[in-house]
């Protein structure tokens, strides 16, 4: 069954809550100073657009301590568990294809988890459609078997 709101045809989830949450968990959370930092404000429009590394340190630490910290709990709204299995598929399938190692075993483990992200796309996002870069992302996989970790080919240095 879809999870929206009956009178809401894009709900938010908790939109703000979340938002404010993140916000706090980069601010109090210590990090190695290797760790590519994101800005305790990001989203506001005096930030700007966060580059690729920014993105990929909310989208591998501080979104998934965020969203268990808030939906991941036995107090939780049961609506919410969907969403947060959602967003873990795509932050594993990211977490491993950013690995520095590849073998078989995890381009298959990258391949299920991007497969049941996009497979729920539409019961967790009723008005959202597939996009052309989501059949892309199962293209990652054939890379990941041909050309190993996605260090040696992706263009991310040269944003």
């Amino acid at each position: 069954m879809p999870l929206s709101a009956a009178s809401d045809e894009h709900p938010t989830y908790g939109k703000k809550d979340v938002l404010k949450q993140i916000r706090d968990i980069i601010r109090e959370t210590m990090m190695p100073s290797w760790f590519g930092s994101v800005p305790g404000n990001f989203s506001d429009i005096s930030v700007g657009t966060i580059k690729a590394d920014e993105w990929h340190s909310l989208i591998t630490v501080y979104i998934p301590i965020t969203l268990i910290s808030l939906w991941g709990g036995p107090s939780s709204k049961a609506t919410l568990k969907p969403i947060l299995d959602h967003t873990m598929d795509l932050v594993s399938a990211v977490y491993i294809s950013c690995a520095r190692t590849m073998t078989s075993e995890c381009a298959t483990a990258y391949h299920s988890y991007i497969a049941s992200y996009v497979g729920s796309l539409k019961c967790v996002h009723p008005a959202f459609n597939v996009q052309p870069n989501h059949h892309a992302t199962f293209h990652v996989y054939d890379y990941l078997v041909l050309f190993s970790p996605v260090h040696s080919w992706w263009t991310f240095p040269f944003e």
